[in-house]
């Protein structure tokens, strides 16, 4: 991410109106940010939150250091994602936790969810998995639900 000819040639990704999905974890985050700081026209959606797979007390502490670093460039959004990847199983807390957590970094409309699957296939059923991002918005206002089910998406990915 720091390297210059990446730099360069990701920022050119502006010029036709693309966007990049960047795929970090905690420890690449440094670079992530970068990389979207040298490239400030270009939208950069962070794979799943992060990709937290630490969870004791220090990784979450980390990721959300690391998170917080991110989130201050205001061209990278965060996707609601993936967060059973490291677990293998839905867990509604660690949802929650995690969409609380990267809400407050970033705010929802920065936030969009994406469902994983089929890889989340593996291990829930797409009804139980939306649930439980829908019931970890549940404190959220409408708008805020809005923007991460839909309207930041729709912004980002230009879909109508």
């Amino acid at each position: 991410c720091r390297n210059h000819v990446v730099q360069r040639n990701i920022a050119r990704l502006a010029d036709y109106n693309l966007v990049f999905d960047l795929q970090v974890f905690e420890a690449q985050m440094a670079g992530a940010s970068a990389l979207a700081k040298a490239c400030p026209d270009v939208t950069f959606v962070l794979q799943h939150a992060g990709m937290l797979e630490d969870l004791s007390e220090t990784g979450r502490a980390a990721w959300r250091r690391s998170m917080a670093s991110l989130a201050q460039c205001p061209n990278v959004v965060s996707k609601l994602s993936g967060f059973g990847t490291f677990q293998h199983r839905l867990d509604p807390d660690l949802i929650a936790w995690i969409t609380t957590e990267t809400v407050a970094l970033f705010g929802a409309d920065r936030c969009l969810w994406g469902s994983n699957f089929p890889i989340e296939k593996l291990w829930t059923d797409y009804s139980s998995l939306f649930e439980a991002h829908r019931t970890a918005t549940d404190g959220l206002s409408t708008a805020e639900q809005n923007a991460i089910f839909n309207a930041t998406a729709c912004r980002v990915y230009r879909l109508t």
